[in-house]
């Protein structure tokens, strides 16, 4: 089954290589989407792809990489769409 994750990710969060690790397991995991910081301090990211690799990759941001510390992690899920080719960092 195919599912979409919408996910807030808030704690040390930027400038520890955040994004680019979650682009690295999203390419690991076979998930696309998105990943960007947010101008409060967060990062948020889109993912989509089968249910067990969008669960691990929503997963391993409740620790990210070793340089971040994870507060807090808000997660929707929504209906999938599909209309993601990759996983990319959005600016």
């Amino acid at each position: 089954m195919k599912v979409r994750a919408h996910v807030f990710i808030s704690g040390r969060v930027q400038g520890v290589f955040f994004r680019d690790s979650t682009r690295r397991m999203a390419h690991r995991l076979g998930v696309t989407g998105w990943v960007k910081n947010l101008p409060d301090g967060r990062v948020e990211a889109v993912f989509e792809g089968d249910e067990e690799a969008v669960k691990k990759i929503v997963e391993w941001c409740h620790e990210g990489p070793p340089a971040a510390r994870v507060d807090h992690v808000e997660v929707h899920y929504e209906p999938f769409t599909g209309e993601f080719e990759t996983f990319k960092i959005r600016w």
